[in-house]
Formats: C-alpha cells, sequence, structure tokens
C-alpha cells in the first residue's frame, strides 16, 4: 500500500477515535445530568406525596392513570422494543423535545423556589449538552430540521385560578408527569450512549 494512502488513513482513523471518544464525553456528562434530574423529579414527587392524607393519594393517582401528561403529544417510541431500534439521532432529538417542553412548566413545580430554580438551570444545561450532541451524531441521510419542542400548550387550567383541592391535583399530574418524562429521557440518554460502544450489551 501507498504510504500516503496509509498515512491518510491513520489519519482518519485518528480522528474518527477522537470524535468518538468526544461524543462519549458528552453523553456520559449528559446521562449523569438527566440522572440527577430524574432523581429530583422522584424525590419532590415523594415530598408531594407525604404530603398528602392516604385517601387524598388514591384518589389523585386513580385521576392521573386516566389522564395524560402534556408531552405525551411529543412523538416517542411505544415501548422498549422500539426505543431499542430507533436510531440515536431519533433518540437524542426527543429527548431534546421532551427537556424543552418542562422549561417553562418547571417553574411552577410543587416545592421550595431553590429546587424549582436548581431543575430549571439544569434544564437549560442538559438541552444545550443535548443539541451538541444532535450536531455530532447527525448523518446527512437522516436529518431532523426541527429539532425544536413542539408548542404545547400548557398544562390544562394549571396556571389559572383554582380551589385548593383543584391545585393539589395539578400539582400532583404536574409532578407526576415530570418524573415520568425524566424517567423516559434517562431511558432515551442512556441507550444513544450505549450504542457508541458496540460490545456493550444495550438491552433495557
Amino acid at each position: 500500500m501507498d504510504r500516503a494512502v496509509l498515512l491518510l488513513l491513520v489519519v482518519c482513523a485518528t480522528v474518527s477515535s477522537q470524535q468518538i471518544s468526544d461524543s462519549q464525553r458528552l453523553f456520559t456528562i449528559a446521562v449523569s445530568r438527566i440522572q440527577h434530574l430524574h432523581l429530583l423529579a422522584q424525590r419532590l414527587f415523594s415530598d408531594f406525596e407525604n404530603s398528602l392524607q392516604t385517601e387524598e393519594q388514591r384518589q389523585f393517582n386513580k385521576i392521573f392513570l386516566l389522564d395524560v401528561c402534556n408531552s405525551d403529544n411529543i412523538d416517542s417510541p411505544i415501548d422498549k422494543h422500539e426505543t431499542q431500534r430507533s436510531s440515536v439521532l431519533k433518540l437524542l432529538s426527543i429527548s431534546y423535545r421532551l427537556v424543552e417542553s418542562w422549561e417553562l412548566p418547571s417553574l411552577s413545580l410543587y416545592g421550595g423556589s431553590s429546587p424549582r430554580n436548581q431543575i430549571s438551570l439544569k434544564l437549560s444545561e442538559l438541552k444545550t449538552g443535548i443539541l451538541l450532541l444532535i450536531r455530532a451524531n447527525q448523518d446527512p441521510v437522516e436529518i431532523f430540521t426541527d429539532i425544536s419542542a413542539h408548542h404545547l400548550a400548557p398544562y390544562g387550567n394549571y396556571y389559572q385560578g383554582r380551589g385548593p383541592e383543584e391545585s393539589l391535583r395539578r400539582s400532583y399530574e404536574l409532578l407526576a408527569c415530570f418524573k415520568k418524562d425524566m424517567h423516559k429521557v434517562e431511558t432515551y440518554l442512556t441507550v444513544a450512549k450505549c450504542r457508541l460502544s458496540p460490545e456493550a450489551n444495550c438491552t433495557l
């Protein structure tokens, strides 16, 4: 083989290896941040549930099971099998939309102002990280021209005036949906990160 060609192959392999390394580092940071957000969402939901009476918990849970989250309008894999079949870029794009859809509602989550501000900041940082990953993993054959979240309507009448019982129910739904969506994003980013390691077992 010609030495110039051999040198070119070595350079290309080095660049490709560097790109994979950079992408893995970004994925590691993104997965770490979504894991923290998911734990925070679980804690807020648990704290809220503990503040309720047992009967209230049962009633709210029963109502929520019949309801849907605002972000359900974002097209996502319906089960773990579809998640595993989805491309890295698709999983990143869905994650981006889900994270962006919570930037405004997160400011109204139950709890003190400090946790809410912390969540809003972490969502913004995570969204930026996912956008970098989308750009790094963009395939010319599979281009997502619109990675912005759909313009979702507010969570029902959450921002309107309401009585104490309605307020509790809406707070329960908002926290339950936030926890559910952060779990989705954690799953999608973890699977996408795993795809960079061919020898890894990405089974959910």
